[in-house]
């Protein structure tokens, strides 16, 4: 069994995940390709002490790259939305 720093590889800090998380109290994750729901849910609970609510992930397939005649592809990466339950919340930037 992995362990929760395994599972939860970093925070995605983009614009739209920061409003989500204002709004909506949903925190944006990669995490790893081969994570359930369920171990990702025991990975943020222990990391942060908070509450989850609920989790949904996506895979997301790497774009085609390329530089002149070389072509590449980006690695594929799997995403996971926590919604927090009420009253909880996570500081990513505490400390920095």
């Amino acid at each position: 069994m992995k362990s929760a720093y395994e599972i939860i590889k970093k925070p995605i800090v983009t614009e739209k995940c920061t409003k989500q998380q204002e709004m909506y109290n949903k925190v944006s994750f990669e995490v790893d390709k081969h994570a359930n729901k369920i171990e990702i849910k025991r990975a943020i609970e222990d990391i942060f002490n908070v509450k989850v609510d609920k989790v949904s992930t996506m895979n997301i397939e790497g774009k085609k790259k390329r530089l002149g005649v070389h072509q590449g592809k980006r690695a594929d990466r799997k995403k996971a939305t926590v919604t927090l339950v009420k009253g909880e919340s996570i500081d990513l930037f505490g400390g920095v």
